[in-house]
């Protein structure tokens, strides 16, 4: 088991710089997500640990020891990758085993491993076959065999599941988390699905053109978020936004985006670092916008005129893509719910759960976090 560092890590191709100073602590046992868009870094960021990338700067530890010059098979680490790479001539127990076979490991601790890891897997049944013969989802479990019977310190896991459809992706998910307690060891996932970070990880590192832009809690992360580009990554429908100014009358402080204005509560108003004729940009999650008659009790409610644009039935809830005069924004309302296209409704906003952030400061920094007194 080992802790992972990154000090000050920057990888450049030519003048590309895909990772930027990234500095990240990963605990013993954690199960880490790195996510971002493509072109992150986040892939260049597991490749550079795994031995697959030289660092240009900075260094990497492995528990205490420094892996910059470390071979990438001494480097005690096992990855999993998108593409499965299984060798196709092999059946699944030669594809796990082959990997042991190159370290001669003796073959009684091979087929322990195998067996070992088949069984916790699911797939003891499979060890006869050959890729071609299983589903996909059978192949992406001896991947992570193949990674299991290894008994490494970190397991390095580059999107593994996106080759696989939404209905095994969620079951996948619920298995690799399974599987990590289970083995209780060090995971390091990478994915540029933010639903797969929420649901997988312990913390996630939120990564754009490089740079680490917010490490926290999947929870943190949400309510939390460090500035304008993680409150619209993560979050599915994202984040509604609209350009502000803060105004004053008297006491009472606004967020006027044109088309209407949310007074600002006596909470977020004592958190709040700029007063009035500050631009902004407001946000709000689609969850904290209600349908008239669904509040719920103790909202600090606002009324806005809007009209329907668009409806999309979920089943369990339907997402409303409304207009607010030249705004437009999506409200995630009750399934009960019925509204055309063409209405025109005062949805409701939830005063207390507003973010701001600054419209004129580079990489737009939160001006407050609602109930964390920042």
């Amino acid at each position: 088991m080992a802790s992972v560092t990154y000090e000050n890590v920057t990888k450049r191709f030519g003048d590309v710089v895909a990772l930027n100073n990234l500095s990240l602590e990963v605990q013993d046992k954690e199960f880490l997500v790195l996510v971002g868009p493509s072109g992150c870094g986040k892939s260049t960021a597991l490749r550079c640990l795994a031995g697959l990338e030289e660092v240009t700067e900075g260094r990497i530890l492995i528990g205490d020891r420094v892996v910059n010059d470390v071979p990438p098979k001494d480097r005690n680490i096992a990855m999993v990758f998108q593409s499965y790479a299984l060798y196709p001539h092999m059946s699944v127990y030669d594809n796990m085993a082959f990997g042991l076979k190159l370290r001669r490991t003796p073959k009684e601790e091979i087929n322990r491993r195998v067996q070992e890891a088949a069984k916790i897997l699911g797939i003891e049944n499979l060890l006869d076959r050959k890729p071609k013969q299983l589903s996909g989802g059978q192949r992406q479990r001896v991947a992570l065999g193949r990674a299991i019977v290894r008994e490494p310190s970190v397991f390095l896991l580059d999107e593994p599941l996106s080759n696989l459809d939404a209905k095994l992706r969620v079951q996948t998910r619920a298995e690799l988390i399974k599987l990590h307690q289970r083995l209780g060891t060090t995971f390091i996932y990478v994915t540029h699905d933010q639903m797969e970070a929420m649901t997988m990880a312990d913390r996630i590192a939120v990564l754009k053109d490089g740079v680490l832009q917010q490490l926290d809690t999947p929870q943190n992360l949400y309510d939390y978020p460090g500035n304008i580009f993680v409150a619209g990554f993560i979050g599915s429908p994202s984040m509604n936004f609209f350009n502000a100014t803060i105004t004053g009358e008297g006491d009472q402080l606004y967020v006027d985006a044109g088309s209407f204005r949310i007074p600002i509560t006596p909470s977020i108003k004592a958190r709040l670092k700029d007063g009035a004729g500050k631009r902004v940009i407001l946000g709000i999650r689609p969850e904290d916008i209600y349908f008239p008659g669904f509040v719920t009790p103790g909202v600090a409610a606002v009324d806005v005129e809007s009209v329907v644009d668009v409806t999309e039935l979920m089943g369990n809830e339907i997402f409303l893509y409304l207009v607010a005069g030249n705004h437009s924004y999506i409200a995630r309302v009750d399934p009960h719910v019925r509204a055309q296209v063409g209405d025109k409704i005062k949805m409701v906003f939830n005063a207390d759960k507003i973010h701001l952030f600054d419209a004129d400061a580079e990489g737009q920094p939160a001006l407050l976090k609602p109930g964390t007194g920042a």
